[in-house]
């Protein structure tokens, strides 16, 4: 059976849905549970645990995490709680869901799924593509091949900027930019990852690949070409559903 249940951590909301990793296709209607208050381990396994008992799910889970990812233990955590940091999460949600779960980076699961099933799909060289919500996640991608935790979110712009606290879709809320202000920070980082690596394509993730048209016509870069998710705000849960029906796939 190719359906397995995806869950995706955010920093303000948990949502999953199962999802057919033959077609990227989600097979029900996605659940969404508010992240609790300060996102600690026991109170977010319990949301996991919720959403797997929500969907009766039977199979191998994949869940996502905003932070770095290695073997299953999450090893950073810039917008929950620091009991996280060095934590075996895979394990933490393996007994609290009685399933077998495999745990990826948020922004890599994004990455996959769209090199698959969305924007970035058939397109040859290095695709960035990037998640803007309560942080800022990246996936790079190489012909499709994922460079695993690149965290590009952290990386400092003209000095005293730091990226994901600067230029994400919170900061946008908090500092009450307009659309076209919030794109000309945008602009200020793309450049600097142009700069970087060169990318062929850079695909913009997270809750606000649901409104293209407010941000897309304001975002400049010199050379790169801008486009939205093509899963839009799903790309996690399809991407983290796909990386627990490979490794589970790996196993047996």
């Amino acid at each position: 059976m190719s359906v397995i249940l995806g869950i995706d951590i955010g920093g303000s909301g948990i949502k999953g849905a199962p999802v057919d990793t033959q077609t990227g296709q989600l097979t029900a209607e996605r659940h969404r549970i508010p992240t609790p208050e300060g996102a600690r381990p026991d109170d977010v396994k319990g949301v996991v645990a919720e959403l797997v008992r929500h969907f009766g799910h039977e199979g191998p889970v994949g869940v996502t995490f905003p932070g770095i990812v290695q073997h299953g233990q999450t090893l950073s955590a810039a917008n929950v709680d620091d009991a996280w940091i060095g934590l075996d999460a895979d394990a933490l949600f393996t007994e609290a869901t009685g399933r077998d779960v495999y745990l990826v980076n948020d922004a890599d699961a994004a990455g996959i799924a769209e090199a698959q099933f969305g924007a970035a799909r058939d397109v040859p060289g290095v695709v960035l593509v990037l998640t803007f919500g309560t942080g800022i996640g990246s996936a790079l991608m190489q012909n499709g091949v994922l460079v695993p935790n690149t965290e590009l979110g952290h990386l400092w712009l003209k000095g005293d900027k730091h990226a994901e606290t600067w230029a994400s879709d919170r900061a946008r809320e908090r500092d009450d930019l307009n659309w076209k202000g919030w794109a000309k920070r945008v602009s200020t980082y793309l450049g600097h990852l142009e700069r970087l690596f060169s990318p062929e394509l850079f695909v913009i993730g997270g809750g606000v690949a649901k409104k293209p048209d407010k941000w897309q016509p304001h975002v400049q870069t010199t050379r790169t070409k801008v486009v939205p998710a093509g899963l839009q705000n799903d790309s996690g849960i399809v991407g983290a559903a796909m990386m627990a029906a490979a490794r589970g796939h790996e196993q047996h």
